[in-house]
């Protein structure tokens, strides 16, 4: 025994035995105690799930009625797996050769572009362009060219990069394609994520990544050079899908008949290339109601994680991007059909083991009335037409003909509120857009026609842009109303007379009426309803403030602005309206928000032109200039003498020689008006001064005055299919009698039709009573050119005869080199050049002689009828020059809406949607 226990063979055996046992007990433990944990984590490795798209749930009006709907058509797929990289290349060639020979289109999302020899990523393409556009160099890195946009749009230097970036998108609705966060531009964040989904380096040329993707996917020589590209944009989509090479790639949609037919005849040789129907976006009525659904657009590169990886979208899906078509898109989408199936480790094809039918998604029922819409947006579109050519507005309800041509009037709004629900029953902006442009992919030439048309302008023409939403402008004398109810609560007799006394003289300015300032006339003694119907600002001074100014007696109240504001929220004004879409909020004026805005824009100033004030080390030390700035702007709240200005200055690195201007600069420009005065009370009281509201928000506070004082929450969205109506909040009721209300409505009824009412002409016969209000708010400026170099040349030679256009040129080079931070690009530099060589003979007041200046806003809002109001109506024009041009497009809504029928037969809803 003991030499068998000694013999190597015999050890040999034993251990092996030993071995053998443990690999039983393992097997049994795996195959028998764990099976169904392996099982289970076994089928996650190898089952993976396939996604058929859903078609998109319609967008209907009130009364079922097609806004966004969806059109049949069909889809070319690649299933590339199983298959190897010669097969693959030789099918995507061939495949886009049939469709390039019948006028199909695919899609193209390989971001490289060659020209001749030159290869080119289109990030950098796109990135140039945008700056361009922009007039900022092409050099400047994201973080620089935000800084630029800052000190255009005036944003408070003290504001975080998000609250800038927030302020740039809801004020002026400038969406910079930046990424605050990293501060990246946008398309180099496409561009890492397409470089990293090819594992390949970031800072690889154009080139270089092109030819590493043909050795990656043995693209051979024999193709040309375009062939290989078209090659590599199907390779792009197919990679875009990631581990899920299983799933098959989108080349093309909305194919033709031909395509599908050749695609057929020749799938022998094309294994893996399917014709497959599909459903594409279609809105029926082009335009209509553009800014309320919205649009769709392309996954972007940074958001295909979460679209694709995440919630299983193809790469080359559509997804809502603005209006109810991006809010909604998650109902809208509906749910997927999913084929599960079984791949091997390489993720290649194994079995299908499931499949479940797409679901549509649900629909999305709004509360506008397509006809009432339509004729919104005609009227508004005919309004601003006509006001452009001192024209004729015709109408059924009679014509109305224009005094005055104003031919900047291009841009305008116009809302219909119902009034005892706030419901939105039409929602116009102009200039709009029709969405059926995005439905399969925008081209880049139509969506170059969809941009600002003037990007230094900020009230030019943006077709994408929703003025009714997300414009707040001065509402001028619309606003009296929101004073009148103030004054009425505090104790004001709406009968008792008040004097006109044509103005008030507070310091040195003067406030009074129209009627004043153009003829010094006085429109005598006045009630409330009848300084409503000539819009009387010396009386609205007198009641807001609690003062007869001419007899200088009190109206026996107390009176403040404060409690002006108070009832403009209880409106509605400065506050969230509740629409399902986004809208634009700005507070209601204060002393407080007063005193911020003037601190910020002398921050602005004294940072923006620092070498001009501060000493070079200052201005060299970035947070050391800040802290300076901020200490100086801070003394607003005190208001220190300037003597004492003077001798602070100098310890906050301002340089001796500029001491005194600075002084006199902070004093006397900013100091001095950031304080809360009478003068500020007075200019609010009638709608002007630091008073901006959007047009959605004035129709739902005339809509709170003719419904007895109640505010509802405003709402575009009636009820989702399944879901029935949607919830609104609780309304609101401003602190008001419903006398006091007559009383206020009485005064807008004259505005329509009495004997001085400016609206007369527009309704003194019109079949049904109208309460109305006008407003003209106020706009200064001058309208700056596009190209301001452009503007230069063609007025060098009455600015200064001696100048040559190479003699700017020069002085705008040398400014841009030398003074790079003030004078970024050609249209910052231009006029300081014509200055600086001019010796004092040019100054910017008289280069911009040429230009024209911003004509007033117009504003109208109306009730009807006025004895019971269904309907409230705002619109806003852009440089419509006085209220009441306003109103011919008021009055046909108005018209419409009261004719409808509203028992449309031909949509059959279910009582939950009714």
């Amino acid at each position: 025994m003991k030499n068998i226990l000694n013999s190597r063979y015999y050890q040999m055996v034993t251990i092996m035995i030993i071995l053998m046992a443990v690999l039983a007990i393992r097997l049994f433990v795996l195959s028998v105690v764990e099976n169904e944990e392996w099982e289970t984590y076994a089928t996650q490795i190898s089952e993976k799930s396939i996604y058929t798209s859903a078609p998109r749930g319609e967008i209907l009006d009130r009364y079922g009625r097609v806004i966004a709907g969806n059109m049949q058509t069909f889809a070319v797929t690649f299933d590339a797996s199983n298959l190897k990289n010669d097969e693959i290349n030789r099918i995507a060639h061939e495949t886009i050769k049939i469709m390039e020979a019948n006028g199909d289109t695919y899609y193209d999302e390989f971001p490289i572009i060659i020209t001749g020899n030159r290869y080119e990523y289109t990030y950098q393409r796109q990135i140039n362009e945008w700056l361009s556009q922009q007039g900022i160099p092409t050099y400047y890195t994201a973080e620089q060219a935000f800084n630029f946009l800052r000190k255009k749009y005036e944003i408070d230097e003290g504001l975080s990069k998000y609250d800038a970036q927030a302020e740039m998108q809801t004020v002026y609705g400038f969406y910079p394609p930046i990424s605050v966060k990293n501060m990246k531009y946008t398309y180099d964040l496409d561009k890492e994520s397409f470089l990293g989904k090819f594992h390949l380096d970031y800072e690889m040329s154009a080139e270089e990544a092109f030819n590493a993707l043909c050795e990656k996917y043995e693209v051979s020589d024999d193709y040309s050079i375009d062939e290989k590209r078209k090659i590599l944009v199907v390779r792009n989509g197919i990679a875009s899908l990631g581990y899920s090479k299983y799933l098959p790639a989108t080349i093309a949609t909305d194919v033709s008949d031909r395509t599908i037919i050749m695609l057929e005849e020749m799938s022998d040789s094309l294994p893996g290339v399917e014709a497959v129907s599909d459903t594409i976006r279609y809105y029926p009525n082009g335009n209509a109601a553009s800014h309320i659904v919205g649009y769709l657009g392309k996954i972007s590169e940074r958001d295909k994680a979460h679209y694709v990886d995440e919630l299983g979208y193809n790469s080359n899906d559509l997804v809502g991007q603005d209006g109810i078509e991006s809010v909604f898109e998650s109902t809208l989408k509906g749910s997927d059909g999913v084929r599960v199936v079984q791949v091997n480790a390489y993720g290649e094809f194994v079995r299908e083991v499931s499949y479940s039918e797409p679901k549509k998604g649900d629909n999305v029922y709004l509360t506008i009335d397509l006809d009432l819409q339509q004729t919104a947006e005609d009227a508004l579109e005919r309004q601003l037409n006509a006001i452009q050519t001192a024209g004729t507005f015709t109408s059924e309800y009679g014509s109305y003909k224009y005094g005055t041509a104003y031919k900047n009037a291009n841009v305008g709004a116009i809302v219909a509120v119902e009034v005892e629900t706030g419901d939105v029953l039409a929602m116009a902006s102009y200039p709009d857009y029709d969405p059926n442009l995005f439905a399969t992919g925008i081209s880049s030439a139509d969506w170059a026609t969809l941009q600002r048309k003037n990007l230094r302008d900020a009230l030019s023409p943006a077709p994408l842009y929703n003025i009714a939403c997300r414009t707040a402008v001065q509402p001028g004398s619309t606003f009296k109303p929101v004073t009148a109810t103030a004054a009425l609560a505090a104790g004001l007799d709406p009968s008792k007379k008040l004097y006109d006394g044509g103005y008030i003289q507070v310091g040195n300015r003067t406030y009074g009426c129209l009627i004043w300032n153009r003829s010094r006339g006085s429109h005598g003694y006045l009630d409330l309803a009848h300084a409503l119907e000539v819009s009387c600002n010396y009386y609205f001074y007198d009641v807001a403030t609690g003062k007869d100014h001419y007899t200088g007696k009190s109206l026996g109240y107390e009176m403040n602005i404060d409690k002006i504001m108070e009832y403009a929220q209880q409106y509605g004004l400065g506050l969230n309206t509740g629409i399902e879409i986004t809208e634009t909020i700005t507070s209601v004026p204060s002393a407080e928000k007063k005193m911020e805005r003037t601190k910020a824009a002398l921050k602005n100033v004294l940072v923006w032109n620092a070498a001009d004030y501060f000493k070079p080390e200052v201005c060299k030390d970035k947070t050391l200039l800040n802290d300076y700035a901020t200490e100086i702007v801070n003394w607003a709240e005190e208001n220190p003498s300037r003597t004492e200005i003077i001798e602070r200055l100098p310890a906050c690195g301002i340089m001796d020689s500029e001491v005194e201007k600075v002084a006199d600069l902070c004093k006397f420009s900013y100091f001095n008006q950031a304080q809360w005065t009478l003068g500020d009370e007075l200019n609010i009281a009638i709608g002007q001064g630091e008073n901006s509201y959007t047009p959605l928000q004035m129709a739902n506070y005339a809509a709170t005055i003719g419904n007895g004082g109640l505010r509802n929450q405003v709402s575009v969205v009636k009820s989702i299919e399944g879901k029935g109506h949607t919830q609104k909040g609780e309304p609101v009721q401003v602190d008001i009698s419903e006398e006091h209300l007559n009383d206020i409505i009485d005064g807008m009824k004259l505005v329509a039709t009495g004997s001085k009412g400016s609206l007369r002409g527009v309704f003194g016969g019109f079949p049904v009573s109208v309460a109305a209000k006008t407003g003209t708010a106020e706009k200064s400026g001058v309208i700056q050119p596009a190209d301001e170099t452009v503007y230069i040349q063609e007025h060098l030679k009455q600015l200064n005869s001696s100048l040559t256009w190479d003699m700017v040129e020069d002085e705008m080079k040398r400014l841009m080199t030398e003074e790079a931070d003030r004078y970024s690009n050609r249209n910052a530099a231009v006029d300081q050049a014509v200055i600086n060589l001019s010796g004092g003979s040019v100054n910017q007041a008289r280069i911009n002689q040429w230009k024209s200046e911003y004509d007033n806003f117009a504003w109208v809002i109306a009730l009807a009828p006025a004895e019971n109001p269904k309907i409230a109506v705002a619109c806003l024009v852009f440089q419509g020059g006085t209220g009441g041009y306003a109103a011919p497009a008021v009055r046909e809504v108005i018209g419409k809406y009261l004719q409808l029928n509203k028992s449309y037969t031909d949509f059959a809803l279910t009582t939950q949607l009714r």
